[in-house]
């Protein structure tokens, strides 16, 4: 998501940068550029305007053209307004004070509300919360048996009410209910499921206004698909015209979006992001940061995104023993495998790409290379050696390459690609770890 902006911006903020002098004309050209990118990216035409008057406002002032460094600057005032367009700050989920907390999700057929909120009770249940989905979709034979599949691989209930009984008018009962149960048995969170509807549809947008007076959630969020754009924001507005909002999750933000609606739904609804859906497991949604997608957009990364993700994957005490093996010349080819399995948990690496500082280039190196299949075959690599090969790599004799290559279906030289990769990880890893580690790192970065 956000590739095709993310190159354009840093294009444009490159020539700045590079410019010594910076006057209001080629200030002017640079927000040209900028404004076609927005265009092009699909983000509402009054909303590009706004957003490139307030730049060039700021831009030819005097602290901007009058400073040392005016073409950084500048960037520093394109990544202001670009956090103030995406809300400034993050919006989390407003937990009541006097449990539970009720979470009311409601969009368009498809656009994945039971999915998220599969995805919502795991965050929380990781939290420590004790979470209730509420399968409030009756229309939808299969709803309530995907949400109860999604409680069972979560661990967490699901309520629901025989469908053989329920008519379509029982919408405000299941949720009524839900609720009721929620309280008495002493949930932290209530996520009512709600079936798909057009924001057109009068009598069941009235529905959801009924749902909503009778158990007053405390939080209505829009799941909305951001591959739909600007339709996303005009539906995001219709919907808070008649139900009232609260948040909003977008959905498949992974795919292709050109980001109009990450950009813009803010801007246009008043309505923050709270949550993006970044893939179709369970555990792909993060939490949504104005400013550390602003960074995103300009090149420069999101590192702490990278750290959250690294320490929901890692615990501190598998971090500190495979460092004690690094440190102490104990690092086996089944650590390797361990730390790639924990890497792939991060997400996928185009995503860690995108977290990093100059990232962008790095993929675009890439040529389209993927390298989860190079992870693939590594895997498939050491799986096929035997416990006592993988703890002592040295004993990988010719025979025994011949067997592993035909164990993983793969050829001897990439068993010889795989243990040189090995080597150098654990060489680099050790010279960045151990006593001395500067010094060392550089001795070996001028070796390379």
């Amino acid at each position: 998501m956000l590739d095709a902006l993310s190159e354009k911006f840093e294009r444009v903020l490159k020539k700045l940068r590079g410019q010594g002098v910076l006057t209001e004309q080629n200030i002017t050209e640079a927000l040209k550029e900028v404004r076609f990118a927005l265009l092009e990216a699909d983000v509402n035409f009054k909303i590009v305007k706004e957003f490139t008057d307030r730049v060039r406002e700021k831009a030819i002032g005097q602290e901007v053209l009058g400073s040392l460094t005016p073409g950084h600057q500048v960037v520093k005032v394109v990544w202001d307004e670009l956090r103030a367009m995406m809300g400034q700050d993050r919006v989390g989920l407003a937990l009541n004070s006097q449990p539970p907390t009720i979470v009311m999700m409601v969009g368009l057929q498809g656009a994945g509300k039971t999915t998220a909120s599969g995805k919502l009770a795991r965050l929380f249940k990781n939290q420590g919360k004790r979470v209730l989905l509420v399968a409030a979709d009756p229309r939808r034979p299969a709803a309530g048996e995907q949400l109860s599949a999604l409680g069972r691989d979560l661990g967490v209930e699901v309520h629901r009410v025989d469908q053989t009984h329920a008519s379509q008018t029982d919408v405000v009962r299941i949720c009524s209910t839900g609720v009721d149960r929620g309280r008495e048995q002493g949930f932290d969170l209530v996520i009512l499921d709600t079936g798909g509807r057009l924001h057109i549809d009068d009598e069941l947008m009235g529905e959801l206004t009924a749902v909503k007076a009778a158990v007053a959630p405390h939080e209505v969020l829009l799941v909305a698909d951001a591959m739909t754009g600007q339709d996303a924001v005009t539906m995001a507005g219709q919907f808070d015209q008649r139900v009232g909002l609260t948040g909003v999750i977008l959905t498949k933000v992974e795919g292709d979006a050109r980001g109009g609606a990450v950009l813009s739904i803010r801007a246009a609804t008043g309505k923050p992001i709270k949550f993006l859906g970044v893939g179709e497991k369970l555990d792909a949604l993060e939490p949504f940061h104005p400013d550390r997608m602003a960074s995103r957009i300009l090149g420069m990364g999101d590192v702490l995104s990278l750290i959250e993700k690294a320490q929901e994957s890692i615990t501190r005490e598998q971090a500190e023993a495979a460092q004690k093996r690094l440190t102490s010349n104990t690092f086996t080819l089944e650590d390797f495998r361990t730390q790639l399995g924990q890497m792939s948990r991060m997400g996928s690496f185009e995503q860690i790409l995108g977290m990093l500082p100059g990232g962008q280039k790095i993929k675009q190196a890439m040529e389209g290379d993927k390298p989860e299949r190079e992870i693939s075959r590594v895997v498939a690599v050491i799986d096929s050696m035997t416990v006592k090969e993988r703890r002592d790599h040295t004993i990988i004799n010719g025979s025994r390459k011949k067997r592993i290559a035909r164990g993983s279906g793969t050829t001897v030289q990439d068993v010889n690609r795989l243990i040189k990769q090995f080597l150098s990880a654990k060489k680099l890893a050790k010279a960045m770890t151990g006593a001395g580690g500067r010094r060392q790192l550089a001795q070996l970065l001028r070796a390379r």
